[in-house]
């Protein structure tokens, strides 16, 4: 039986299949520039967290009005995302954090986090520019678990969008 489309539409995603994808240049070079910087962050995450905004917002009480109180924007902010994997022979999360301590060549990044389908289809996706690895966690040791290694790292960016990607339906 062929599931109806508009099912498909309206099914909540799962959220334990998805993609991050950091691109290799620094997101303020320009691209011939940037090809030249090797890739960073090579291999899978097991975790992304924080694709979230904030707009602060300030009361104004206008005189005479007493039903309600004016709320008036003020800034807008967005969350550090958090990527979290198990520790690999390679240094990429390392030296992304690194290049931004000492040099900015290399240190700011663009890229995305792609929800996928359980079969493998991209479903959603939302990039982030600019992002700066701002914080970087090492494992946690304890000779009493038999627990994997775990690094992770914060972004902090300059923005979030959420991409549409059309979505294939079967006929």
């Amino acid at each position: 039986m062929t599931p109806n489309p508009i099912d498909i539409l309206l099914d909540p995603l799962t959220a334990y299949r998805f993609v991050v994808t950091l691109n290799p240049g620094d997101a303020h070079l320009p691209p011939k520039q940037a090809a030249q910087i090797k890739l960073y962050a090579l291999g899978g995450f097991q975790e992304a967290r924080g694709l979230g905004a904030d707009l602060e917002v300030t009361a104004y009480s206008e005189g005479g009005v007493n039903d309600y109180v004016h709320q008036l924007p003020v800034r807008h902010s967005w969350t550090r995302i958090s990527l979290r994997r198990g520790l690999t022979i390679g240094r990429g999360l390392w030296e992304w954090y690194e290049a931004g301590l000492t040099q900015s060549l290399g240190a700011r990044r663009d890229g995305s986090v792609i929800l996928l389908s359980p079969a493998g289809i991209p479903m959603c996706a939302w990039e982030f520019n600019g992002g700066l690895a701002a914080k970087w966690t090492g494992p946690d040791f304890n000779a009493t678990q038999n627990a994997i290694a775990i690094e992770s790292v914060e972004i902090a960016h300059q923005g979030v969008r959420q991409i549409g990607i059309p979505v294939p339906l079967p006929i």
